[in-house]
């Protein structure tokens, strides 16, 4: 099955069935693409003795833990049709995952986040304030998994601003003026979650004690990159959204799930507050003692799979998050498929998300 005829399909409209029958077809067939383009990745399948003509389904397909992109370049494509090199956030003196993108991998995750975003923004484009600095997309041919998140969601932006300097101080003058300049229209925001704690929301509660107050109630907030260093505050999810509401009027707030290794396939916070699984992708936890699927509702590793990579065998990956998966096909939102929540990392994982490895440093 292609990717393009994976695309034709409303992002949250197959029941659990059909999803299944779907996603094993598409990644059986990665499997084995992967396996006869990467000599590392047959290595490791064969070590296995793996055999595609038994899998039934692709909850049995063999998975790769995250860290080894970590380790070692893992490549399904000639070294000249490679179009970007995606790194991951780390700290300081951490070794990052390097994911190699050719032409078509790169196009269908951006095609990839076009449908499942527009689930929740509409597809119109809208005035975007991009709460981060600009010198982080700076290098297009090697992106950070903090660049490619500002510029993957760019594309939901009409006008863009940068709501940060390259000093991380907010630039009050221009975010006033974008928004007298899109007065009553619906305004996008994305930014990572601690840097929209530390830098914007603490910012506007020191500004509206000198009476200036910024009326974002319009707008629709999309976040990411972990909630370590907020819980460590005792900021929960609850409380982030309370204080948003205080600080600048705003109530449309989506947390997202993602990592650079499956770029394109995240997960999106419904209005319900709970993270769901597009037809494109799909969560199965794990118990760590044998790896075997856990019941919904009990909490496990993550695992992710994805549709999307042909460039690098990315689409079936052990994370080092913690989760539960809370139900599927019956979240009262209405969207199909799983819907889960993450708990955290696991005991003694290193710090990955973009938010998390910015507040380490910071």
């Amino acid at each position: 099955m292609t990717f393009d005829e994976i695309l034709s399909i409303p992002p949250y409209s197959l029941g659990r069935e059909q999803k299944e029958k779907m996603l094993t077809e598409r990644l059986v067939e990665l499997t084995e693409l992967h396996r006869r383009n990467c000599p590392e990745y047959a290595q490791m399948l064969d070590s296995i003795n793996f055999d595609a003509a038994s899998v039934h389904s692709y909850k049995e397909l063999p998975f790769l833990p995250v860290r080894l992109f970590k380790e070692l370049e893992l490549k399904s494509v000639p070294h000249e049709e490679i179009v970007k090199t995606m790194t991951s956030s780390g700290t300081t003196g951490q070794a990052v995952s390097k994911i190699f993108l050719d032409r078509a991998t790169s196009s269908n995750q951006q095609k990839t986040m076009v449908k499942i975003v527009s689930e929740f923004t509409g597809s119109s484009r809208m005035p975007m304030i991009i709460i981060d600095c600009p010198s982080v997309v700076k290098n297009r041919a090697m992106f950070s998994a903090r660049g490619a998140g500002i510029l993957g969601f760019s594309i939901f932006g009409a006008k863009k601003i940068y709501a940060l300097d390259d000093d991380m101080k907010l630039d009050v003058a221009a975010v006033q003026e974008f928004l007298e300049k899109f007065k009553g229209q619906k305004i996008l925001l994305f930014g990572f979650t601690f840097m929209i704690w530390q830098h914007f929301y603490k910012e506007l509660l020191r500004l509206k004690d000198e009476g200036i107050t910024f009326d974002l109630s319009g707008g629709v907030l999309i976040h990411g990159g972990g909630w370590k260093k907020l819980i460590s505050e005792a900021v929960s999810h609850d409380e982030f959204h309370r204080r948003m509401k205080d600080a600048c009027g705003l109530t449309h707030i989506h947390d997202y799930y993602g990592m650079v290794e499956q770029t394109g396939c995240i997960y999106m916070e419904c209005e319900c507050g709970h993270l769901h699984a597009s037809v494109f992708s799909d969560v199965i936890t794990r118990r760590p003692i044998d790896f075997s699927e856990c019941e919904i509702g009990e909490k496990g590793i993550i695992q992710v799979v994805s549709a999307i990579p042909e460039s690098y065998p990315g689409h079936s990956l052990l994370t080092e998050d913690e989760g539960v998966i809370l139900g599927e096909d019956d979240c009262p939102c209405g969207r199909k498929g799983k819907y889960f929540k993450i708990d955290g990392r696991l005991k003694n994982a290193e710090i990955r998300g973009c938010s998390d490895t910015y507040a380490a440093k910071f």
